[in-house]
């Protein structure tokens, strides 16, 4: 399980919440991937799903096909699950994509809780990244 570092004190009297703290990162990353990516216009979930799909196939600039697209954001939510022990990287396949095992079955969340953990996995995604 990853560290959280969303929960941090800097006094005694001045605790931000978690939520408060992946909210803020959250949206601090949205803006700045809207503004090198979207010029401007608001990225989305999805969006940035793709965009780890791309870092993590590392081609660089390339037209994706649809079915393409769907694998690239599953390879991101592989990725991004990774530290939390759901999946572990398997292998790079003939035409270097990479692969994952499923190691432990993702809990039943609610559609909400779905959210905050691929939020949160996101956020620590760019963190470890050094790009917020």
């Amino acid at each position: 399980m990853p560290i959280n570092v969303y929960t941090f004190e800097n006094s005694k009297n001045n605790t931000m919440s978690r939520d408060e703290t992946l909210k803020n990162n959250y949206n601090k990353l949205c803006h700045k991937l809207s503004e090198q990516f979207l010029e401007g216009e608001e990225i989305d979930l999805d969006a940035i799903l793709f965009l780890i799909g791309v870092q993590e196939l590392g081609v660089g600039k390339k037209r994706f096909k649809k079915d393409e697209k769907i694998n690239l954001m599953h390879v991101a939510l592989c990725k991004l699950l990774e530290p939390y022990g759901y999946y572990k990287f398997s292998h790079f396949d003939a035409d270097k994509w990479p692969h994952y095992d499923l190691i432990n079955e993702l809990p039943l969340l609610k559609p909400g809780e779905q959210s905050v953990l691929v939020k949160e996995a996101i956020v620590q995604y760019f963190l470890d990244k050094n790009y917020i």
